[in-house]
């Protein structure tokens, strides 16, 4: 299984850009790094720009990070990160096949009782972070994104996404050649018992369905002018 997802998650066509994928993400990044679009800028201890590989054919894009992708700048490290990792692995994939980011590349949280709690992003958030995830797109140009969770899939496919009606439907759109949505590990792990073994078998089947996606969008012939 490892050497057929090694051989599906290659992709070394260039974007036409100025310099490697990765050199030009390091670029974004270190311009990111210093961002004050947004009041979080205040009070992260980092931004969380992303993490994986600038080649990859699939993305997977959450929604914001949260205390311990604040304390090492990478997303999805802290439980909901073990989740997902899981998942992919039962697909035979790891983080060096994708890249994963976020909608929003700073903490959003709220003091209660003195504690830090992690919020949604509001959608002033969202917005200030948009151009770091469009320049993330644009450079990696990625053939199918996943969306993890309902937050994402409203940005990358349609406002009012409906989880419950909509996930694991494939929409063509202008981020990617296939886009779909799955369930946020985060979400998974507030779920017990049946409800929490059904969300899981569906998050790694719709992992599972975009590597397949990979492969079929690999094998269509590029749109041409000529």
């Amino acid at each position: 299984m490892a050497e057929e997802s090694d051989s599906t998650f290659t992709e070394t066509s260039s974007d036409g850009g100025t310099g490697t994928k990765a050199e030009r993400l390091q670029h974004v990044a270190a311009r990111a790094a210093t961002c004050m679009a947004c009041d979080l800028a205040a009070t992260r201890t980092q931004v969380v720009f992303g993490d994986g590989n600038p080649e990859a054919p699939l993305m997977l894009v959450g929604e914001a990070p949260g205390m311990h992708e604040d304390a090492t700048g990478k997303p999805f490290v802290g439980r909901a990160g073990v989740l997902l990792d899981a998942c992919l692995r039962e697909n035979g994939i790891s983080r060096k096949h994708i890249y994963i980011t976020n909608l929003v590349r700073c903490r959003p949280f709220t003091t209660e009782s003195g504690a830090a709690r992690n919020r949604p992003p509001t959608q002033e958030e969202i917005n200030a972070c948009r151009p770091w995830l469009e320049q993330t797109i644009d450079i990696i140009q990625p053939l199918v994104i996943l969306c993890l969770g309902a937050p994402a899939a409203n940005v990358l496919i349609h406002k009012g996404f409906k989880m419950s009606q909509e996930r694991g439907q494939w929409f063509e759109g202008r981020y990617a050649r296939y886009v779909a949505a799955t369930w946020h590990p985060a979400y998974i792990l507030r779920l017990q018992g049946d409800a929490y073994e059904a969300a899981r078998r569906e998050l790694v089947a719709d992992i599972a369905a975009a590597r397949q996606k990979v492969i079929e969008a690999k094998r269509e012939p590029k749109l041409t002018l000529f």
